[in-house]
């Protein structure tokens, strides 16, 4: 789909700033103009969705996000306005590419889902998912909506690193992709293979890693809009067709960003609205709650560069809401209470790794049977995960134990490469409401640790209610604390404060997770009757 940037004038200042490459640098509309105006606050999703490629279709907008080795994968937002996001969907369904991502006998964590691209394509109603998995070959899913069903159409053996994907005006489709050395691929017409693939640039050693590919075809000019990692963002521009040759011009770098102790934005794409306004949506590194999606209006030079529009010299904590039509309907909330009820899983859950279908289901709340025997929660199948909302948030289940059997431990955790959690211990026919803490991962996300027991108390009857409250500002390691309640209303502090960590290298950030596993036989079965995410 062909995108056009209105011809405009600009000053000299503009000017000469986009010939020397400081392409961020645009000034905001008059302070009376965006005081008139609606406003929107940045991030615009504190939730963990990085990598982010965003598209517009019609009145509604689009993107695709990281996911790793969560299933399903690549969720799908939508949005009617830019800035107040919903999960729809996921475009890979399961990670069927290889045991390791079952859990079995191998694991996939930090592998999968990694930065992907979404394209819609006209002539024949169709979306697009393509993304490489483990550095081997790129997998194209397609389906008649977000919400699916969607389905494999072709496996390609070129792995398209980091790719974006353009559906061109003749309706040809193209790839972006590389580190640092960038090329283009051409597909057959039914997109189930390439056709021709060349090498288009190759960044100058002074500006180091290039990779994050975005393409588009904008007012008759081809552009790959690229990240450097973690910390720039640069644009390739080709007058002569999809395969170039390409010229280059900075976009951004060391720029400061709009949430306090986070990283710079980064790493996103652009849409044009309705009425031809542009926007950039980036992520924010902003550990150890993940990396959040950040929005800022573009503007063109005369000779057709992207210019991001600042505020004080940095992207925006706020700015005027993009003018679009009324929304046909307010989007769902990420927060709020799920009863698991209906016979799937709502868009906002993603399990570690592909589950055992036959050992869970839903309706009357969320029924996990056993379905690993393991002391080591990272080994442990069918753990069903939940973003945190930053940039604080409090996680309550209800969860039924009455068909728990020995051994077996079931609970609340906060999940990442260093964990802890609240649930129960069933031990000799006794049921015990305990914190354990210390369950850690090496740098090859192996198990360090299966963690410890550090704080107890006696339950009965069955059920008890579980909360997890999660800070995840960044900027430094910021505290989890865990309670239990045996009537819902009054909690009890147990344990110490966990303290998250805010290293970037899993890259996704923390989440809730709800787990049972045996650590004797399986057999046994909790039901979380009902979970709830609140902020202050």
């Amino acid at each position: 789909m062909e995108m056009s940037w209105p011809h405009q004038s600009v000053s000299r200042r503009r000017a000469l700033a986009a010939a020397t490459g400081l392409a961020a640098g645009a000034l905001l509309p008059t302070a009376k103009a965006s005081a008139e105006a609606a406003a929107f606050t940045n991030p615009v999703t504190w939730q963990d969705f990085a990598d982010i490629d965003v598209i517009r279709v019609g009145d509604t907008y689009y993107a695709s996000a990281s996911s790793m080795h969560y299933s399903p994968g690549a969720p799908v937002l939508r949005s009617y306005d830019l800035v107040n996001w919903e999960i729809a969907g996921h475009s890979v369904p399961l990670l069927d590419f290889g045991a390791k991502y079952d859990l079995n006998g191998a694991r996939g964590y930090v592998r999968g889902i990694w930065a992907s691209s979404l394209a819609y394509r006209p002539s024949n109603r169709t979306f697009y998912w393509l993304g490489q998995i483990d550095f081997a070959r790129t997998y194209i899913y397609t389906a008649g909506a977000v919400e699916g069903p969607w389905s494999r159409l072709t496996t390609i053996s070129t792995p398209y690193y980091d790719a974006g994907l353009l559906v061109d005006t003749d309706d040809f489709l193209y790839v972006a992709y590389g580190n640092t050395t960038i090329s283009v691929a051409q597909l057959s017409p039914d997109g189930r293979n390439q056709v021709r693939t060349q090498e288009v640039f190759r960044t100058p050693s002074s500006v180091g890693t290039l990779e994050g590919a975005r393409f588009y075809k904008i007012n008759g000019q081809y552009y790959i809009f690229l990240t450097r990692p973690a910390n720039g963002q640069y644009i390739l521009k080709s007058s002569s067709g999809p395969f170039g040759p390409y010229t280059m011009r900075q976009v951004l770098l060391d720029l400061r960003g709009p949430i306090p102790g986070g990283g710079v934005p980064h790493q996103g794409g652009l849409v044009r609205t309705q009425s031809g306004a542009w926007y950039y949506m980036a992520f924010v590194d902003a550990y150890p709650g993940g990396r959040m999606p950040a929005l800022a209006p573009v503007t063109w030079t005369w000779d057709g560069w992207p210019v991001v529009q600042l505020v004080d010299g940095a992207w925006g904590t706020s700015y005027p809401s993009p003018a679009v039509p009324p929304p046909p309907r307010p989007v769902t909330p990420m927060t709020g209470v799920d009863t698991f009820d209906g016979t799937t899983l709502k868009p906002r859950w993603e399990w570690n790794h592909n589950p055992d279908n036959t050992k869970w289901s839903v309706g009357n709340g969320l029924t996990l049977r056993a379905a690993t025997v393991t002391h080591d929660l990272y080994w442990a199948r069918n753990t069903l995960t939940h973003r945190i909302q930053g940039p604080t948030s409090t996680a309550t289940v209800q969860l039924d134990h009455s068909t728990m059997r020995d051994g077996d431990r079931a609970g609340l955790a906060l999940l990442r490469d260093s964990s802890a959690w609240i649930g129960v211990k069933r031990d000799g026919g006794v049921t015990r409401v305990v914190m354990v803490t210390g369950l850690t991962m090496d740098t090859n996300w192996n198990t360090a640790s299966t963690g410890y027991e550090v704080a107890s108390a006696p339950v009965s009857g069955s059920r008890v209610w579980l909360r997890a409250n999660a800070d995840i500002r960044p900027g430094a390691p910021r505290p989890g604390t865990f309670s239990y309640s045996t009537d819902g209303t009054t909690f009890t502090r147990l344990g110490p404060t966990f303290s998250m960590g805010n290293d970037w290298r899993f890259f996704m950030g923390y989440r809730f997770a709800l787990f049972n596993h045996a650590t004797q036989a399986l057999g046994g079965a909790v039901r979380f009757t009902r979970f709830e995410l609140s902020t202050p």
